[in-house]
Parts: structure tokens; sequence; C-alpha cells
């Protein structure tokens, strides 16, 4: 039954969206703000004759969705269909029952009484990594961070056994497929030519060899009958409720989904973290003061880790201002309500959480750099509107194994290296995650 008595949702017309087309390729984010801000916290964009998109930055719209009112909503499919056919079934794209069945048994690999076992490992990684930062010499950071984060996916992965050659393999086809699968949702009119010229199946072919090498690495680790306590073995380990274990073709499909979602989202994060330190000197100053405590202090990682206030209130921070994951999707199972608006049933609704963490209606100078209104010693709660894990029973399971690494990435960073100050904006590149533009820095030793 319909219901009466709301609104619908003020519209900008597929002609507008094709006159703009073009710069939406390059940064969708202008192009949101502006229809943001001449229609209110909610539009709906048509991208077709009969498609449409809804945007929305109302954080009560987005903590509905994902919380009060989840089982209404199922995810777009932008991941279960688009992003699936590249990395297959996983965590991040499954949906229902599936996802639940693999969300149970994943989730104790994630605890972080798990996860102690993989500290020594990431840090030995970290550590080497930074090596390759180069110093006293203007250089991109992201490079580093990016290798940074993967080499830290795959160590803690497989441990050893791994060539650099199917690293750089499994790096190269991740983020190739990426590409192309941003290239098909900024422009969905040109999809039927991607098809044609075999460009998306080109991708598809990588993935299958990537898919491949990964089978004989975990059959390499069931022959050699050797155990890592990495997170491998975890998933080897793991069983459903009826005793089975995880099947081979899904084991692949979630090594996958922690390649794309485990060291894309940290690296950008890193990259993006440096950037503003490099712009703020005081917070730059803490941050090394912390680092070099910390460092020299003697104490377990896991010690380390938690002695980290200031490092972590700047990481938060950082991803307020620059989220990694910048967009949300849902679709409705049924007809509902969002607010005064009527949402038809299999609407698609984009929420920008680039836009919540930037908004007057939620935060106190939203566009400045300021670590401290995360202070836990300060009453002021952010967690109603803050989501860089996103929230509800679908918030990111490896939150903590990336606040983990990042901690540590500074803490071992700034123990030794400090960032020449930078005046210039900060550029961004939009793709499936928020990437940084040209993140040139300056690091010296200290």
């Amino acid at each position: 039954m319909k219901q009466t008595g709301l609104k619908e949702f003020p519209t900008v017309s597929f002609l507008r969206f094709l006159r703009h087309a073009s710069n939406i390729v390059k940064n969708p984010l202008p192009f949101h703000n502006a229809n943001f801000k001449r229609l209110g916290d909610s539009f709906e964009l048509k991208i077709g004759p009969k498609a449409t998109v809804i945007f929305s930055k109302n954080a009560e719209y987005l903590r509905y969705t994902l919380q009060k009112n989840q089982r209404n909503y199922t995810k777009s499919k932008i991941q279960t269909k688009d992003l699936a056919k590249y990395v297959g079934r996983g965590l991040l794209t499954a949906e229902g029952d599936h996802w639940q069945r693999q969300r149970k048994l994943i989730q104790p690999a994630f605890h972080k009484k798990q996860l102690q076992y993989l500290l020594d490992t990431m840090q030995t990684v970290i550590a080497k990594e930074l090596q390759n930062i180069q110093l006293n010499q203007a250089a991109n950071i992201h490079g580093v961070f990016n290798d940074l984060a993967f080499q830290t996916v795959i160590k803690t992965l497989f441990s050893g056994g791994v060539t650099s050659e199917q690293i750089a393999q499994l790096q190269r086809t991740t983020e190739e497929a990426q590409q192309m699968m941003v290239k098909e949702l900024r422009q969905p009119f040109l999809v039927w030519w991607f098809k044609s010229s075999g460009k998306i199946q080109k991708h598809l072919d990588a993935v299958g060899e990537a898919r491949d090498m990964l089978k004989g690495l975990v059959n390499q680790r069931r022959e050699s009958g050797k155990r890592y306590d990495d997170l491998l073995d975890m998933l080897l380990d793991a069983r459903y409720e009826d005793g089975t274990e995880i099947a081979e073709e899904q084991l692949i499909d979630e090594i996958l989904i922690l390649f794309v979602a485990g060291h894309e989202t940290t690296s950008n994060a890193l990259t993006f973290t440096c950037e503003l330190l490099a712009r703020h000197p005081e917070a730059l100053k803490k941050v090394r003061e912390e680092a070099v405590r910390l460092s020299s202090s003697g104490e377990d990682i896991m010690s380390m880790l938690k002695g980290a206030t200031y490092i972590q209130q700047v990481l938060q921070e950082s991803m307020r201002l620059y989220p990694p994951a910048y967009f949300i999707d849902r679709v409705n199972y049924e007809e509902d309500q969002l607010g005064a608006y009527r949402l038809p049933k299999d609407s698609t609704v984009l929420f920008s959480v680039y836009e919540i963490h930037r908004s007057e209606t939620y935060w106190e100078r939203p566009l400045e750099f300021d670590p401290d209104r995360f202070d836990p010693q300060q009453p002021r709660q952010h967690s109603d509107y803050y989501f860089p894990f996103g929230a509800g029973p679908r918030m990111c399971i490896g939150n903590n194994f990336a606040m983990y690494e990042m901690i540590l990435a500074l803490i071992q960073l700034f123990s030794q290296h400090t960032i020449e100050h930078k005046k210039s904006p900060i550029d961004i590149r939009p793709l499936i995650t928020l990437k940084p533009k040209d993140a040139i820095l300056v690091f010296r030793a200290s």
C-alpha cells in the first residue's frame, strides 16, 4: 500500500546529468555538492530514461537504513553485481542468508584477540615498507602506503610462500579491475561498448588468472601441513554451524575481498593523514612526540596501540575529512519513507559520507582539521553521524585490523621522520574509494 501525504524527492534531470558527464567521470563530488546546495539534503538523479538514483547527505536517513530498518535494505547492484563480477561473492558483496552465514564464519578471525597473533608480522612488514620512503626530496607518498597496505594484507594472509611477482600481479589485477568498474558506473551509456570491445572481458580474464594463482597458494598451504597462525590458517580452521569448512571458491572470494577492501582504504587513509599533518605542524609535533615515546618505551605492540591516543584521534579526524568509503549504497525491498519523503520499492539510495562528515548540521567548523574533537576525555559523541567504517550489522569487519595497521605505521614513521610543511590544497581522486591525487610530500629524518 502506498503511503500518502509524503513528498517526492526533488529531481535532477537526465539532461543535466549528461551535460556534466565528462566532469562526473573525473570527479562527481562537485556535481553532487552543487545539487545538495540547490535542492537540499536529498535529491533524485535521473541517470537514464527510466533509471534513477537518490542521493542523500542526511545522517538520520543513513542510520535508519543501516540500523533501525536495516532488514528492509540490501546493497545495490554496484556491489552485489558490478563489483561481485570481479571479486566474487565474498563478505563485502554477499547479501541475505549467504552474507549472514559468511559473517558468522569469518567474524572470529577478526576479533581483537585473534589479531594479536598478526601484530608481529604486521609490524615487520610496515618497518620494511617504510624504508622505501625517499628522504629529502619531493615524492608521491601514496605509492609507498599502497604497497605497505597490500604487503600487510598478503603477508598476514599467507605469511611466506608468495613471490614478489605474484604480489605484483595480484595488486595490478585488483587495481585495474577497479578502474574498469569506475568507467562502467560513471558512463552507463557506454557499457555496451565496454562489453562489445572486449574491455570488460579482458579484466575478467585477468581476475580468473589471479584466482587460479590464489588456489595454488591455498593448496600449497594445505599440502605443507605447516601452521603459521595467519589469516589463511584462521579461515581454513573456520567451520560453519554444521561442521563443514569453507569451500574453495568461497575461500578465494573472501581472499579477493580482503585484497580489495583491506589495502586500498588503508593506504588512502594513511596518505590523507600525512597530507593533513604536513599542513598542521602543531598536530604533527604531537604525533611525533607520542610516536617517539611509544617506540622507545619497550612496551609490547598491543600496549603501544592502546597508548597511541592522539595518533588515533588524528586518524579519526583524517577519516572524517577524507572518508575512504565516501559513499554507502542501499536498495529497499519494500516501499518506505525517509523523513518526509516517499521511497518507492527498489529505489537505489547513495548516502554521501563525504558530505555528512563535512556538514555544518553535525559538526562545528566542519572543514577544519581538529583531532581534539575525538578526544576520549571530551563529552562530545559523534557516533550518530560518523561513518568511516559504516554502521549496523554490516559495519566493516576489518575495522580493528585497519586501525592497528595505521597506528603502527604512524608510530614507526614519525618516531624517525618528520614532514616538510606544505600549504597547497589537498587534491582528491574519487574512484570506488576516495583516493588522494598527487600526494607530493618531503620527508626528513628527525
